[in-house]
């Protein structure tokens, strides 16, 4: 409480002290099949909310081909539930549907993304990053009270990209949650020496183009994941080891005109490191 109190966010998961019933109940869901049931997934997500007593919440509803619910129909009527049971319990609540067919920002993989999202604190990630992130604060800051329009949230939110507002409450919620000082420092300088406190991949790789100009219509994000996931990004048993430096670049985002020769990024420890994954 100290850190929402003197910094005014704090970052954390359920825990065997903080709501334990929530990891029982989604465990008895995952027995019986009932992991993807709609009024069970919003009493899961809405009774944490709820029990630290919020005044506003926004959720962020992914719908595409690489997310959990994959069609618009599907994704408003699941948003219309939890908007209602949130408002039952007397809470402000916004929904807002974001796509998940095409990757978010340029970098996929655990560090790579942590290296993103510092970016765009410090004002220069990528620009639809920042876009999700000043409307889905300005619709925040909006519903809170805290401004009259959307329009004024958003330009807050902004503003704290550009004036380092941003970028020193998050050196501060980290300190605030037991990050050493000078970790902390090291993630929100505006050089390389971020690579001090993140792992950084000892070699890359380059997939290059080899077809006529033309320009990019689509990247699947689920089968970048999946990618990602076997480069070892991810765990595939419960328990397993995950490789933080590893993952993908996307060079060339949808809507670029890409020409022969052009490339996208793998990032790999070494190629004997891959094989044993």
């Amino acid at each position: 409480m100290s850190a929402i109190e003197n910094v005014g966010c704090f970052i954390m998961a359920q825990t065997a002290d903080i709501v334990p019933a929530d990891k029982i109940l989604y465990a008895s869901r995952d027995v019986t099949a009932t992991v993807d049931c709609p009024p069970l997934i919003t009493a899961s997500i809405l009774s944490k909310k709820a029990s630290e007593s919020l005044s506003a919440l926004l959720l962020d509803l992914k719908c595409g081909s690489a997310a959990f619910i994959q069609d618009l129909a599907t994704a408003q009527s699941f948003a219309r539930l939890m908007v209602k049971v949130g408002t039952e319990l007397g809470i402000k609540t916004a929904v807002a549907i974001t796509r998940m067919d095409c990757p978010l920002g340029r970098k996929i993989g655990n560090a790579l993304e942590v290296e993103e999202s510092l970016d765009t604190l410090k004002g220069r990630g990528p620009s639809d990053i920042e876009e999700l992130v000043v409307i889905e604060g300005g619709i925040l800051l909006h519903i809170a009270g805290i401004v009259s329009c959307r329009s004024d949230g958003e330009e807050r939110i902004r503003g704290s990209l550009y004036d380092g507002t941003a970028l020193r409450t998050f050196r501060d919620m980290m300190t605030a949650q037991g990050v050493a000082p000078e970790i902390a420092a090291s993630l929100c300088c505006t050089d390389d020496s971020i690579y001090g406190a993140l792992p950084k991949a000892r070699r890359t790789t380059d997939l290059r183009y080899s077809g006529p100009g033309d320009y990019v219509h689509a990247i699947d994000a689920l089968v970048l994941a999946l990618v990602s996931g076997e480069l070892g990004a991810a765990r595939t048993v419960i328990g397993g080891p995950v490789n933080h430096a590893v993952g993908l670049e996307v060079l060339t985002p949808p809507g670029s005109k890409i020409s022969a020769g052009e490339h996208n990024r793998i990032s790999l420890l070494d190629w004997q490191d891959l094989i044993l994954l």
